[in-house]
């Protein structure tokens, strides 16, 4: 995750393809609870926002409760509260969407915005993959499997996404940044995922590498 975001002047150019009736005005995704995050931006202009980038996180590590992933993606985590909180506390980071493990779907950035999830990445070489990708983080820690809810979660959110955005692509945070990122980890089930009715005729085509 990068430490603060670019300004764009303008996004203009970023039209969703269609305009799906479950998302309102900006990207937002009715029937998600919606917590805005201050972490985002304009996408540039004419950007073509095709890619859909999981992670995975859990605050404390391991540990699936509490709200201290919410306040870290709204800049209110408290940097005494547990010693793992010491070197991010400052950060500026978000995602558009949170997946909690038993299925709740918390909304940060509208879709149309750029929010700041991916870091120093690159895609096919296209550089920077906030500009055109939507970050999904799921609760977990890299050694645990996800649950079914979640996935059956993140299958259905998938298939809002494609109703309002020309979505080609899927990937993992460690796709687009090798070496610097491991999520959402070899516990994800990617077979499961890309078999899914809702991303029929989606790619990952960083998978190989």
């Amino acid at each position: 995750m990068p430490v603060s975001g670019r300004t764009h002047e303008s996004a203009r150019g970023n039209r969703p393809a269609t305009r799906g009736g479950n998302f309102s005005a900006g990207g937002w995704l009715r029937g998600a609870r919606r917590i805005p995050s201050p972490n985002h931006n304009a996408r540039p202009a004419g950007v073509t926002l095709d890619l859909v980038v999981i992670h995975h996180i859990s605050l404390p590590p391991g540990r699936f409760s509490g709200n201290a992933i919410e306040q870290l993606f709204c800049n209110r985590l408290d940097a005494a509260a547990h010693p793992a909180y010491r070197d991010i506390a400052a950060l500026q980071v978000s995602a558009h969407f949170l997946v909690r493990r038993r299925g709740e779907l918390i909304q940060f950035v509208g879709c149309d915005e750029r929010a700041w999830h991916a870091g120093e990445s690159q895609f096919l070489g296209r550089q920077g993959c906030n500009d055109f990708s939507i970050g999904i983080e799921l609760e977990g820690d890299g050694e645990h499997d996800f649950t079914p809810t979640q996935y059956r979660r993140l299958e259905l959110l998938l298939g809002k996404l494609r109703e309002r955005y020309a979505l080609r692509y899927v990937a993992a945070h460690s796709d687009i940044a090798p070496g610097r990122k491991h999520d959402p980890g070899e516990h994800f089930d990617w077979q499961r995922l890309l078999s899914c009715a809702q991303l029929a005729g989606i790619e990952r085509p960083t998978a190989a590498a």
